[in-house]
């Protein structure tokens, strides 16, 4: 009996173990590629739609994903924009940010982003980076 209350509580313990270490996905978007931006949101989409929390930090010519009024062209087969996409992975409540360097070197400010998009903090996303559960991609 004493075996198999040992044996009970590791399988607990690895149970819980395992959810509070959850591989997290993080995309660094950089590229104004458009093909390549679409790549980046369908995976960081097939991601969430496994369960998997997703982050995505947009710099550069990427940072106008995050704009109002910025037009991103649709691809095939689904008939679908990178901003479709990320506008859907806003809507389901992850975390999307530019880069805290995008708007101040642009003719733009805060009431540009798109609802939802914040402007990332260096040390917060420096932190985030270091946790052992976070997948890191950079497009």
């Amino acid at each position: 009996m004493q075996i198999l209350l040992i044996a009970l509580s590791l399988i607990m313990a690895n149970a819980t173990d395992s959810t509070q270490h959850q591989d997290e996905l993080f995309i660094v978007l950089t590229t104004g590629d458009q093909e390549t931006q679409m790549m980046a949101m369908v995976l960081a989409t097939q991601s969430a739609n496994q369960d998997v929390p997703v982050r995505i930090l947009l710099c550069s010519e990427a940072g106008y994903l995050g704009t109002e009024g910025s037009e991103s062209m649709q691809f095939e087969p689904a008939g679908r924009s990178p901003k479709d996409l990320l506008n859907g992975l806003i809507q389901r409540g992850f975390t999307v940010e530019v880069c805290g360097i995008f708007l101040p070197n642009r003719d733009l400010t805060e009431q540009n982003l798109k609802e939802g998009i914040t402007i990332a903090s260096p040390p917060e996303v420096a932190a985030y980076m270091k946790s052992e559960n976070v997948r890191y991609f950079t497009f």
